[in-house]
């Protein structure tokens, strides 16, 4: 038979969904496995935004939509971001699609031709990396050191520039690492993409998830600029546990917005009928829903942080928002634990899922193969079971 697309073949399968996979494997097996895998909140959907997916059913909207979404949920889209940012957006720049991942994908294949070189931070999160290779884009890494919070600067985008730069996709909280860049940080990237004039994926889906009070700047907001060249990427599946509603939502000028339309019609057309007007009643509606989880996680953050920085050969810093740590395990590299010789996150990953019964990521798929990540969307019991297995798996560790 004749070979298979070579584009095609080349993506890797997701990090993230592998580990989750064998753990729910083993637990289907009867193995007691504590999960600490995707990045999917463990609270309930509110019942607000439940009651309209019901509503929605019960009133027959059950047709197609507009493929890049209902006019009245794409109005609650700027409706939302002119209360959070006091941003100006018509409806028509906006592009509903089938999750925000699906969305990070269609921004890229709207402004990438083959060749394009697209700047990415590493860590990164997994889907980036191969969404570039899909759209017919170089992946061009930049390194974010735990030294510098895992951000990268304005001189080092700067240095990764070439005549074939495109882009850059920026990831704000991010995932994995969960750091959030300040404004003067901001501000100093856009003047680089302003000289430069490559376009500004700013991926923010978790932008409500944001801790210590610290601020959440989106990149559009910082000037008309930055506005014109951004393509934000967000949805409602971290904020509101809406995960498996599978809405996400681009804002991008009316050019950009129309190609991701266009491109949406011929492959997707539009997500579930129903799940928009449940996302339009999410973004409406009552908010304190979104403030109780973002206390709660801030919550299980503070405690998981400081067990794991009170442990020997394991330490991670703080982070300030989405719902993930980046656990470093580079003192273990070398080392034997439970009978298994540790090169890397992958390897510790695998040993701890084994011999502990404890399903983490390993980050070598983020571009950062001697860390591990672990989602704080758990609850509290599980976190502490899973700490303390952690606690007495590092008990094993060669002397």
């Amino acid at each position: 038979m004749k070979s298979l697309s070579s584009t095609a073949s080349a993506v890797q399968a997701s990090t993230t969904l592998a580990v989750d996979s064998l753990a729910k494997k083993l637990k289907s097996e009867g193995a007691d496995i504590v999960g600490f895998g995707t990045g999917e909140p463990d609270f309930q959907t509110p019942d607000n935004i439940r009651a309209a997916g019901i509503k929605a059913i019960e009133m027959g909207r059950t047709k197609y939509t507009p493929a890049a979404g209902t006019e009245s949920l794409r109005r609650a889209v700027c409706k939302r971001f002119k209360e959070d940012f006091d941003l100006d957006y018509d409806f028509t720049n906006v592009v509903v699609a089938s999750g925000a991942k699906h969305n990070v994908f269609v921004a890229l294949v709207a402004v990438t031709n083959p060749g394009d070189e697209i700047v990415l931070p590493a860590p990164y999160w997994v889907t980036y990396y191969e969404a570039i290779k899909m759209a017919g884009g170089v992946p061009v890494i930049i390194n974010a050191e735990e030294s510098s919070a895992f951000k990268i600067t304005a001189s080092q985008l700067e240095s990764a520039i070439t005549d074939k730069t495109k882009a850059i996709v920026l990831n704000n909280p991010s995932n994995p690492t969960g750091m959030l860049y300040s404004r003067d940080e901001l501000l100093a990237i856009a003047e680089v993409c302003k000289k430069h004039d490559i376009y500004v994926i700013s991926d923010e889906i978790y932008y409500k998830l944001v801790y210590d009070g610290k601020e959440f700047v989106s990149f559009a907001s910082l000037s008309e600029d930055a506005k014109e060249r951004t393509i934000i990427i967000n949805g409602v599946s971290k904020s509101y546990a809406m995960t498996g509603w599978r809405i996400g939502y681009a804002l991008a000028n009316k050019q950009i917005a129309k190609v991701m339309s266009n491109y949406l019609s011929h492959s997707t057309s539009a997500p579930s009928t129903i799940s928009q007007f449940a996302a339009e009643e999410a973004l409406l509606g009552e908010q304190e829903s979104v403030e109780e989880m973002r206390r709660v996680f801030e919550q299980r953050r503070n405690h998981i942080v400081k067990r794991v920085n009170s442990l020997e050969h394991v330490s991670c810093l703080m982070p300030e928002g989405a719902f993930y740590i980046m656990m470093n395990v580079e003192k273990l590299v070398g080392k034997t634990i439970a009978g298994t010789y540790i090169k890397d996150g992958d390897d510790f990953a695998m040993a701890l899922l084994e011999k502990a019964g404890v399903a983490v990521v390993p980050c070598s798929g983020f571009g950062a193969p001697n860390y591990v990540r672990w989602t704080y969307a758990a609850s509290m019991e599980d976190i502490n079971k899973g700490l303390d297995r952690l606690e007495n798996f590092l008990k094993d560790v060669e002397k």
